[in-house]
């Protein structure tokens, strides 16, 4: 690994203790977050509309925010129904995609989720790209922790692939039996992989469940980054334990 005594780190605004850096996917090196959120959209609307008649309270971004992002699939879909007093059977992960359980409702999202991928693709942040690439020049390793399941499929049609070490996503959590986000487990087992003690680790976050993984799992230094710019978030990522919270990779380098 190479040093970072050199000044290197420092000019991607990290500690020069920090030898790998640990990017979520959606909403931090892709725009996938917002099509995650349409797809959310429109499978909890339906639910709702279905369940609780038309005058039903529409799920929203702040919704998204707090109850969905950065989660597990299934995580993401009992907590936002907790929210609203209902309660689903836990049903199977092989469930068909539906509404009569919790997996089978999180299974009609991830159906919306890759008939809106396929039909308008994935668009990255090519600051983002640009900073990962500068990590990698600067000697450091490269993890994705991601709790979505398509990651593989994503990282390979925008290119970012080849710049990634590792990868722990939505199908890992499920294998090894991981906690999601908030809890540290992913980005401790792409520690692990990587042969670094958290300590030595950057983590990159869009989410406040993400964010709050990276400061559980007691990470050298955790980087939030605000997409949605409407004056809350912010402050809602620096509770969570942010150390920095920028609105695009760029500002690091600056």
């Amino acid at each position: 690994m190479t040093s970072s005594s050199d000044g290197r780190t420092a000019r991607l605004g990290l500690p020069d203790t920090i030898t790998v850096a640990l990017f979520d996917l959606d909403g931090v090196l892709t725009d996938t977050a917002s099509v995650h959120r349409r797809a959310w959209t429109t499978i909890f609307d339906a639910y709702l509309e279905q369940r609780c008649g038309p005058d039903f309270v529409p799920f929203s971004e702040d919704d998204y925010l707090r109850y969905v992002d950065g989660r597990p699939r299934a995580d993401g879909v009992r907590e936002f129904l907790r929210s609203r007093d209902i309660t689903l059977p836990e049903g199977d992960p092989a469930d068909e995609p539906g509404d009569a359980t919790v997996h089978a409702l999180g299974n009609r999202k991830n159906s919306v989720l890759l008939s809106l991928i396929e039909h308008e693709g994935v668009k990255v942040y090519p600051s983002s790209v640009d900073y990962v690439a500068a990590v990698r020049e600067a000697g450091l390793k490269v993890a994705v922790v991601t709790a979505s399941a398509n990651a593989v499929a994503v990282l390979e049609v925008t290119g970012i692939a080849r710049c990634v070490d590792e990868r722990v996503d939505g199908n890992d959590v499920t294998r090894l039996g991981l906690r999601g986000k908030p809890a540290p487990d992913g980005f401790l087992e792409a520690a692990a992989r990587l042969n670094v003690k958290p300590e030595q680790t950057a983590v990159f976050e869009d989410a406040v469940a993400g964010v709050a993984a990276g400061h559980a799992g007691g990470f050298g230094f955790v980087v939030g980054v605000d997409r949605v710019g409407d004056g809350r978030h912010g402050p809602e990522l620096t509770a969570a334990g942010a150390d920095v919270v920028v609105k695009d990779l760029a500002e690091l380098k600056e």
